[in-house]
């Protein structure tokens, strides 16, 4: 890859606490990132529900796209936008917003479960979707919608996942991204197309889905009045992987694209935690860990678990806030490496964690519930919290492995939470492999790059991840104290069974 005169590619890359727009500028060898824009982004309570506020994030897209314009000009080539998964938006005949989107922690999807199996056998469920069994999966919330509000369900003309309607406010398309729609248990992987069927036996509308396109699809080009109002040309408007962990696998700098002997996690406010394999793995052995399979680059997939992630450690330091302690993420790691080893541990995918009033009482609760002894500090909670998050990061990669076939040489740890260094030694030690934590901006750097292989400046996955190598520089944890571990993984064990 040769050296050449920069280009910019602007992300557009929405969290669950926060959104941005990035510039990343290529020369062919390496990209760096700039960011343009950061705005808020979280659960709006109306009423007894918990919605997004999909206008508010749109005025902040526009506002970075506005300052990206007047740094960089006619540099820029494209745009694309990634989220989390599973949540959407229902758009009438006209394109009309039907009701407020729902936030994938409201309770709604409580019971679920029962409803779509007296329907449907899990079994069955699983073999059509090859998908993770979780309430707020998109299945269960249109279950939720039907049994809730079926008249505006049934005036729904189209189904959008939430990157899937920006692209639409940015260009007009109405289609879903690859990535995306293999998060929704509505999309049957072997088929690559939406499960019709298993749609028509829950009495859900299949005709609201659309097309779906795979990552790099150019969708069009910027709407005339939001590139006037930016002060941009009509740029395309190119979709990345728009699952936020598709973009951040297909950026973690390993040379080995193509084979399945690492493994990866996307560690923020979920830990995504699996391998990529060229097919999707849907026999019973996946069904019994519950693992799922999410689309990736190139026809790839995910074969991964869904873990409760920092969210545990991002809401106790939320209640410490509010109680008038210090908040300081610094701080709080320093305090639990100091704070005593393996005293107390939780399944950090409880349900009593998705969503609790307070974490510490949740967490207290739990440990008091199982016998054990109630973390008494701030320091003893962080640590009871990322811990629990190490033991269970080696029992699901002990799940991919059976899966997959292949043992693990060494974990990717990607995202914003690989600046945890203590959860990063903790990881190696439980795990018992090399633990390799960067790029913190995978997410960022997975979309830009997307779009610069569209753009024609790159020509594979393992192209893209050569340009990250270049780019970055990630630090490794070395394993230790394995004797320590063996204990508290067996304790581990008998825990989240």
């Amino acid at each position: 890859m040769e050296t050449m005169a920069e280009r910019c590619f602007l992300g557009v890359d929405l969290g669950a606490e926060s959104g941005r727009v990035v510039a990343g500028l290529f020369d062919g060898r390496t990209v760096r990132l700039e960011e343009q824009h950061r705005f808020t982004n979280g659960p709006v309570p109306v009423g007894d529900t918990l919605r997004w506020n999909v206008l508010g994030l749109w005025n902040g897209i526009r506002e970075g796209l506005a300052r990206a314009a007047s740094v960089h000009g006619e540099s820029i080539c494209s745009v694309g936008v990634d989220t989390w998964g599973v949540d959407y938006v229902l758009l009438s005949a006209r394109d009309e917003l039907l009701g407020l989107p729902w936030h994938y922690r409201d309770s709604r999807t409580a019971g679920m479960f029962d409803l779509a199996f007296d329907r449907v056998p899990r079994e069955e469920i699983f073999a059509a979707t090859g998908l993770q069994f979780m309430e707020l999966n998109t299945l269960y919330q249109l279950l939720a919608m039907r049994q809730s509000d079926p008249q505006l369900l049934g005036q729904a003309a189209r189904l959008l996942l939430i990157p899937d309607y920006f692209h639409w406010l940015l260009c007009g398309s109405r289609v879903i991204e690859f990535t995306n729609a293999t998060t929704t248990q509505c999309f049957d992987p072997a088929r690559n197309g939406w499960a019709t069927d298993l749609l028509g036996r829950l009495e859900l509308p299949a005709e609201i889905f659309p097309e779906v396109v795979a990552p790099g699809t150019t969708l069009g080009r910027l709407r005339d009045d939001v590139a006037r109002a930016a002060g941009l040309e009509r740029i395309d408007v190119v979709a990345p992987a728009t699952h936020d962990t598709g973009s951040a696998v297909a950026a973690v700098p390993t040379s080995r694209t193509g084979h399945s002997d690492w493994t990866y996690i996307s560690s923020g406010t979920w830990s995504l935690m699996g391998a990529e394999v060229s097919n999707a793995v849907t026999g019973p052995e996946t069904l019994a860990l519950n693992a799922t399979n999410e689309g990736g680059i190139d026809g790839t997939f995910r074969l991964l678990k869904n873990i409760m992630g920092l969210w545990l450690v991002q809401e106790c330091r939320r209640a410490f806030v509010r109680d008038g302690r210090d908040g300081d993420y610094d701080v709080l790691t320093r305090q639990a490496e100091a704070a005593p080893a393996f005293v107390s541990l939780i399944d950090p995918d409880d349900p009593r964690f998705l969503s609790p009033a307070c974490m510490p009482t949740a967490i207290r609760e739990a440990c008091r519930a199982s016998g054990q002894p109630e973390p008494d500090s701030d320091g003893a909670l962080v640590r009871c919290a990322l811990e629990s998050l190490a033991l269970k990061y080696r029992m699901v990669l002990d799940g991919i492995e059976s899966l997959s076939g292949v043992p693990s040489q060494v974990i990717h740890v990607v995202g914003g939470g690989c600046q945890n260094r203590l959860l990063n030694q903790l990881t190696a030690d439980a795990c018992g492999r090399a633990v390799v934590a960067g790029p913190v901006e995978a997410t960022a750097l997975g979309n830009v790059l997307v779009q610069a292989r569209s753009a024609g400046e790159l020509a594979s996955l393992a192209d893209i991840r050569e340009v990250v190598a270049n780019s970055t520089q990630p630090e490794t944890y070395n394993p230790t104290a394995a004797a320590a571990w063996d204990d508290a993984r067996g304790r581990f064990a008998e825990l989240a069974g």
